[in-house]
């Protein structure tokens, strides 16, 4: 028996060689992985000396030979190609192992076109596609973790079919997703990310326990391993429907740095906000916004959750809470519920991982474009067009209502007073439905709403929004602006005393 390794992340490599060795195997190498086998005394046969042929342009072609794929490639159960291959004097090779040149972090590492180029493996790729096509007599080996069970299987003399089709699938997904990371890569360096060809590639972390619905099967994948990293499964198993209300909560309660923000999600959409000093103060005034909604519903809380606050969140029936981390304390608290699940990023503040892309399923395809971005000078920057000015607090707080407006459904409109919200309307079909619905929402769960703070994340058609504002005693707002009765708008916010900012930015989200 034969086996060929060829890496360029060696960890494990030597004891994997160890083990094929003992277990029979001849083992042949390249370039650096045979330095490392040798190194370890190993006893390792250099790749020329199987293709009688030596490594040549700068070891762009080491591999690319009919000794190394015949060996590979023919048939164990066919006469007609044991036949050849005993005529062209090829030797079988019984197990890959390749690893792929490190093209991610090059392109982390060095904009040199030149040295970017160089690692794009060329007999790496050829090699493992021969593996898995004939995976029937071939082991191929892609992923480091795989080395125990391999030689388990060998070592047990087991038939090995089951596992050598899983190391097949794998193996396709692995150079499936090195080709798409270059063609990305390409696309985005000469054709602004937009090329003929978009491919979309993520890691599976884990079922959930159904889609949307039961009858539907969902799963959580990955890019860059951001939830290896970052995601923790503290309590309870994740649904489909947890995850992407976890996400809404998530990108409003990460996005105020290391502030103690925490955000309450129902179905995607915010019901919930505040900051204030600590957490504790930050769940209480959130909660106050639509503590029915709230109720089942998700909560995003930026920083570690300790023995108080989970004594107060467990008041009511949470679906899921997502924090940076839990004390001991806390999650001895949590046990209790059941239905409970908890996730943890782990550090002290929440993470978001700003993904530079953005796509939706439509059906027959998807739409592609590059992630907004809410920029944290926005409000800063913002344009004054009224004749009032707004008060330190006022502009606290228009910041986290123009925040919320633009990473909620549009049509939106948010209302905030002293760093909590207190109203929103959002998903509307037009901006002053959205207006008149949050403040009738305001009114029934008793909250006042004179003096607060509004945005919205699009400009106002008309100025009716304004004159709804101005009756509920609102007295600074935050816009794009951009529409054509703009005059008129600042008109109407003159006329009621309220200050006006026009940011020019429009924070659309369908």
């Amino acid at each position: 028996m034969r086996a060929l390794l060829s890496v360029s992340d060696k960890s494990g490599i030597v004891e994997f060689a160890q083990g094929l060795e003992a277990l029979g195997f001849e083992i042949i190498s390249t370039g650096g992985t045979h330095k490392t086998l040798q190194d370890a005394r190993v006893k390792v046969v250099e790749a020329s000396e199987v293709t009688k042929f030596p490594e040549c342009f700068e070891g762009r072609v080491k591999t690319l030979n009919p000794f190394i794929h015949g060996g590979i490639l023919h048939k164990r159960n066919d006469e007609a190609h044991l036949a050849q291959a005993n005529e062209l004097g090829v030797e079988g090779i019984d197990l890959v192992c390749v690893n792929l040149y490190p093209f991610k972090a090059t392109i982390d590492r060095t904009d040199d076109f030149e040295e970017i180029i160089e690692n794009i493996d060329i007999g790496g790729p050829a090699m493992v596609r021969s593996a898995a096509k004939n995976f029937e007599s071939v082991y191929i080996v892609t992923d480091s973790t795989d080395y125990e069970r391999v030689l388990e299987n060998i070592s047990n003399q087991k038939d090995g079919l089951e596992l050598r089709r899983e190391l097949m699938i794998k193996a396709f997904e692995h150079t499936a997703a090195y080709d798409s990371m270059i063609a990305n890569y390409m696309n985005s360096r000469f054709n602004n990310g937009f090329g003929d060809h978009q491919f979309i590639v993520g890691k599976k972390v884990f079922d959930t326990r159904y889609g949307e619905n039961p009858h539907q099967k969902g799963a959580l994948y990955q890019f860059e391993n951001f939830f290896d990293k970052h995601f923790k499964q503290l309590q309870g198993e994740a649904s489909f429907n947890n995850l992407t209300d976890v996400n809404g909560a998530l990108k409003i309660a990460s996005s105020f740095g290391d502030a103690p923000a925490v955000c309450i999600v129902k179905h995607g959409n915010p019901c919930g906000f505040a900051l204030r000093d600590n957490l504790l103060d930050s769940y209480t005034e959130a909660l106050k916004c639509d503590s029915i909604s709230a109720f089942g519903g998700v909560v995003a809380v930026n920083g570690i959750v300790d023995e108080a606050l989970a004594t107060k969140m467990n008041e009511m029936f949470l679906e899921v809470i997502m924090a940076a981390d839990f004390t001991p304390e806390a999650l001895e608290l949590f046990a209790v519920k059941k239905r409970l699940k908890l996730f943890a990023q782990g550090g002290t503040c929440l993470i978001n991982p700003q993904d530079s892309i953005d796509f939706k399923h439509i059906e027959g395809g998807f739409v592609y474009q590059e992630s907004d971005r809410v920029s944290t000078d926005e409000v800063a920057n913002a344009e004054q067009k009224s004749s009032a000015t707004a008060s330190e607090q006022e502009i606290k707080d228009l910041e986290i209502a123009w925040k919320i407006a633009a990473l909620t459904k549009s049509n939106c409109v948010v209302y905030v007073k002293n760093s909590a919200m207190v109203a929103v309307g959002m998903g509307m079909t037009s901006r002053v439905d959205a207006a008149q619905c949050a403040l009738k929402k305001a009114t029934s769960m008793g909250l006042d709403v004179s003096g607060a703070c509004m945005a919205s994340e699009a400009f106002f058609p008309f100025r009716d929004s304004v004159d709804a504002a101005a009756s509920a005693g609102v007295k600074a707002i935050i816009q794009p602006g951009g529409s054509v009765r703009d005059t008129e708008v600042i008109e109407a916010a003159n006329e009621h005393g309220i200050s006006m900012y026009f940011t020019g930015i429009r924070h659309f989200l369908h």
